[in-house]
């Protein structure tokens, strides 16, 4: 019997379902496939048998059959897709902004969903049929952003080159910078949010929470780059782990939610005075160790941040002259008070909001 296929969860897959990573990372393995393989027990994840609707977390491993085992796949017709008009091909084509043998960057817009999922169509994934090269090679997603988020999002040219990319985010020697618009500001310049997270329960997976018994660690890394008043404060994130909706959960959490984002944040997450009600966070720059050299790109802003940054009387250089380089935090006995009310100050939310939940108003009669 041939040595079976072993794999290491990235990063960004942490918490997906076993299925989801074999139709993001092997979409030539159909799910009858994976199933059959669990069933007779050739799915293993660090060596124990494993099912389809496994959640996977990262580091694990994942080991099942080669290639050469897999049934004729002449037997068994292709998976129909549905084609891109010429508008969608223009439009992910425009979103390019580098590309080089082994990968394309692209400019994601706010509002495009990076994979599908329930009722939703229109998504990056599928948009990616439009930079199929002439052999049929069709780019394969390394990482994601949030619907609402916009930025620059690598897709690997080929299997090798998305294993490579992989391999980066996982031993975290890829760097992402972010810019947002925060609400509030915060009293230091600088300062890491240590906080773990876990999906918050009765929100279907939706929604993040600090959780320090349960939770997967997660640390981000911020800097103030300008203050308007004490209304806003246009920051640099910096995450240094990659768990869903990071950097919205930490930034809330120490009382500072990004500018539109009323999951996390609520009716506070907003500022008026023409201050746009889209999510002010942007995957601003990424660098990454390619095959053959070194991607480093950076991403425009979309017109509603660029906007919102004018209206305020910040001025882009300010944020183009931040120096690359991690900034040296020093944990201070003011860094840990705020970190520790922060934690406090969610667990209080959660609480009222549970309270709120089980409670039923008495109506009068």
């Amino acid at each position: 019997m041939a040595e079976q296929r072993t794999f290491t969860v990235a990063e960004d897959d942490d918490g997906i379902r076993l299925d989801r990573w074999f139709k993001r990372h092997t979409p030539d393995i159909s799910f009858n496939i994976v199933s059959r393989w669990a069933r007779t027990g050739q799915l293993r994840v660090d060596g124990k048998r494993a099912s389809p609707g496994d959640r996977i977390e990262m580091g694990q491993k994942i080991e099942f059959p080669p290639a050469d085992a897999m049934p004729d796949r002449a037997a068994r017709p292709e998976r129909k897709r549905d084609p891109l008009t010429p508008e969608e091909e223009d439009l992910v084509r425009e979103m390019v902004i580098y590309e080089d043998p082994s990968a394309f960057v692209l400019n994601k817009p706010p509002g495009l969903a990076t994979q599908g999922g329930t009722k939703t169509h229109q998504h990056l994934d599928r948009l990616l049929d439009g930079l199929e090269d002439d052999a049929g090679n069709r780019p394969k997603l390394v990482h994601r952003l949030d619907k609402d988020t916009s930025g620059a999002l690598l897709v690997a040219k080929s299997a090798r080159a998305a294993g490579h990319f992989a391999k980066s985010f996982s031993s975290r020697t890829a760097r992402k910078v972010y810019w947002a618009l925060i609400v509030g500001v915060p009293s230091l310049d600088e300062g890491m949010i240590d906080a773990p997270l876990a999906k918050q329960p009765g929100t279907g997976g939706e929604k993040m929470h600090i959780d320090e018994e349960n939770g997967s660690p997660a640390r981000t890394r911020w800097r103030v780059i300008d203050r308007a008043g004490n209304r806003a404060a246009w920051v640099e994130l910096q995450p240094l782990t990659g768990r869903t909706h990071q950097l919205r959960a930490h930034m809330a959490a120490i009382g500072h939610p990004i500018v539109g984002d009323a999951k996390y944040g609520g009716p506070e997450a907003f500022l008026t005075g023409g201050i746009s009600r889209k999510m002010h966070l942007h995957a601003r720059r990424i660098r990454i160790d390619a095959p053959n050299g070194i991607i480093d790109v950076t991403a425009d802003l979309p017109p509603h941040i660029a906007e919102s940054l004018g209206t305020l009387g910040f001025e882009l250089m300010h944020g183009e002259n931040m120096p690359l380089d991690t900034p040296k935090v020093s944990s201070t006995p003011e860094a840990k008070q705020r970190k520790t009310a922060a934690i406090a100050r969610d667990r209080r939310r959660n609480r009222r909001g549970e309270r709120r939940s089980r409670s039923q108003p008495t109506r009068k009669r």
